[in-house]
């Protein structure tokens, strides 16, 4: 009766498979719970992130910090004994702050200070200064209504705040960032001699929040700054209880010929003959007057330990991991570019790569971008990723550093941690170690490790 039952379900393959996948389910169950009891029970990712943090900090393309944060890190990887450990050059923009920036309002004999931080690319304004008339508008399109002649020789001040109300604070940072990143150009088009920015972030708060700009070809260029979004709200209350309040600012920002730089590129070897890349990776510069805890020294440390969790381990995956220290980011993402644009001309295969800039908080899942069919392999794994609160397979997308590469044929994915306080730390000064988790943290470099021994296993296809 035995040999009939097994010569029966030899006969149809499906069932074959589906006792074949409970049997790697096992397997992979038991794998996973080991990379998780690593990250939490003998993690290394805290302790270099306060060293990159609290010891080298800021580390703006160009910067000596971004120098010694490449050399700490390849020093990291490979005291880690990573397979192989390499440095790839590639040149950035160098943009420099200069001395700390001043800001005020002025009411009649009123002059009040407030927080204000200049745009990354931003021009510096005179000498002496600016001070001129406010113009608070919310977006373009009332800026344009008003005309040239209501606009010219004012500062421009854009005041949309990120929409409260949206679950996905990435969602309402998207939707408010245009006036940060072209607000300059617009208001320069319309003679405006400065323009000031509501700070990008979900709380009201004294302290503002930097990010890059671009100037329009063809445009005006004007000096822009951010302002804390308190600031904002008394600089809006004062513009409607005296129109015609002046505002006055000083920086002394520059930009510099472009630097070179590195990404930083540890592996652990494929077994393959002909082996294919998996990347984890995060971006190593952060603002100059920041730490760069959260955006994104988090991502870099749990690339770093997941590859290294898998390593200790003893896994020997079929194709070669990669951790990769992305240089510029912030502002030019010449990093994300020279690597893809290597790795076409080495003609690597890049399988998938996964990035982490969206903060150390607690991880929900990943985003992907992929064809229907890859996507739903991976969404085939949400229960290997159940137990760990990973839930959120699927939604969202990879991450900036890694878009160069999906032309190439890649799929992308971005960890996805909790995103309701990453945004009172974004490009801001209080982005520093304190406020990073270390549970939380390792947890992320885990998923991270857990992602990529499943797509090594299985791949994508």
């Amino acid at each position: 009766m035995k040999k009939r039952i097994l010569a029966s379900l030899l006969c149809y393959p499906f069932l074959t498979h589906s006792v074949r996948a409970q049997t790697d389910y096992q397997t992979d169950s038991v794998f996973i719970s080991k990379i998780f009891n690593t990250a939490l029970g003998d993690g290394k990712c805290y302790e270099v992130l306060r060293h990159l943090t609290t010891e080298i900090g800021s580390r703006l393309s160009g910067s000596p910090g971004a120098a010694k944060a490449v050399e700490y890190t390849r020093d990291v990887m490979k005291e880690q004994k990573f397979d192989n450990v390499f440095l790839q050059n590639v040149m950035v923009p160098h943009w420099v702050r200069g001395a700390k920036e001043q800001g005020y309002i002025l009411n009649g004999k009123l002059k009040i200070n407030v927080p204000i931080a200049a745009l990354g690319g931003s021009v510096a304004t005179p000498k002496e200064g600016i001070k001129a008339q406010v113009i608070e508008v919310k977006n373009f399109q009332e800026l344009r209504a008003l005309g040239a002649d209501k606009v010219k020789g004012k500062i421009v001040f854009f005041n949309r705040p990120m929409d409260p109300t949206k679950l996905s604070t990435f969602e309402a940072y998207g939707a408010a960032g245009d006036q940060r990143r072209a607000g300059p150009s617009e208001a320069g088009q319309m003679g405006a001699v400065g323009c000031i920015v509501r700070s990008l972030t979900t709380r009201l708060d004294d302290v503002a929040h930097t990010g890059s700009m671009r100037y329009a070809s063809g445009a005006p260029i004007i000096p822009a700054a951010a302002i804390s979004t308190n600031a904002a709200e008394l600089l809006s209350k004062m513009l409607k209880e005296k129109p015609g309040t002046e505002f006055y600012f000083k920086q002394n920002c520059e930009t510099l010929p472009d630097a070179p730089s590195h990404n930083v590129i540890g592996e652990l070897k494929g077994s393959k003959t002909s082996p294919q890349y998996i990347v984890a990776g995060g971006h190593l510069d952060s603002w100059d007057f920041a730490q760069g805890a959260h955006d994104d020294g988090s991502g870099c440390v749990q690339s770093i330990e997941a590859v290294r969790i898998l390593s200790v381990l003893g896994y020997k995956p079929n194709n070669t991991l990669r951790a990769v220290m992305y240089m510029n980011e912030e502002n030019g993402l010449k990093g994300g570019i020279a690597y893809a644009d290597s790795a076409k001309s080495k003609n690597e295969k890049h399988l998938a790569a996964i990035e982490s800039d969206r903060g150390g908080f607690i991880p929900l899942g990943f985003g992907i971008i992929g064809t229907p069919a890859q996507k739903s392999k991976i969404k085939s794994w949400s229960n290997l990723f159940a137990p760990y609160g990973l839930h959120e397979i699927g939604p969202g997308g990879g991450g900036a550093d890694i878009g160069p590469l999906g032309p190439q044929g890649t799929v992308l994915l971005g960890l996805v941690p909790d995103s309701q306080r990453y945004f009172d730390y974004h490009h801001a000064s209080n982005d520093t170690f304190d406020k990073i988790s270390k549970r939380e943290l390792e947890l992320g470099a885990a998923s991270m490790a857990s992602m990529m021994y499943l797509l090594d296993k299985y791949g994508v296809e």
